[in-house]
């Protein structure tokens, strides 16, 4: 019998510039079901969405030539990409980096190290798995 996978159909990009980090999220979301497509970088974001198209973008906050504070700018501002939620990972929890996400328009905020079910429930919180009805654009 088939494994049920909560996630097929949703592709998410994820953006770290830790190898790891790619790594893992890729690992953990595509047993779940997710396409996952990886950038290194925020640059590498912006090329990314325009040719997957992605449900979901997770982006570390500290990336070299433009970091997720900035990536997150371009997106939100972008009509055709505006809508993709973004969840900003970051090692830093304090209360200007939350005040900040908030100010760039991010939808949500996942403290590192963090768990498998805590990255899947940021999953869970942005696409409808009801329907598979994917909160697009």
């Amino acid at each position: 019998m088939d494994k049920v996978r909560p996630f097929d159909g949703v592709t998410v990009v994820i953006a770290d510039d830790s190898q790891t980090i790619r790594h893992a999220v890729s690992a953990l979301l595509g047993a779940a079901g997710c396409r996952v497509v990886v950038a290194e970088d925020g640059f590498d974001v912006l090329t990314k969405i325009v040719d997957e198209k992605p449900d979901l973008i997770f982006l570390d906050i500290n990336m070299p030539r433009l970091d997720g504070y900035q990536t997150c700018v371009l997106v939100k501002q972008n009509d055709s990409f505006g809508k993709i939620p973004i969840i900003l990972l970051s090692a830093q929890s304090g209360v200007f980096d939350r005040a900040r996400s908030r100010v760039v328009q991010v939808d949500d905020y996942l403290v590192k190290p963090f768990s498998r079910d805590e990255l899947l429930d940021m999953v869970r919180r942005h696409v409808d798995v009801s329907n598979r009805s994917i909160n697009r654009v």
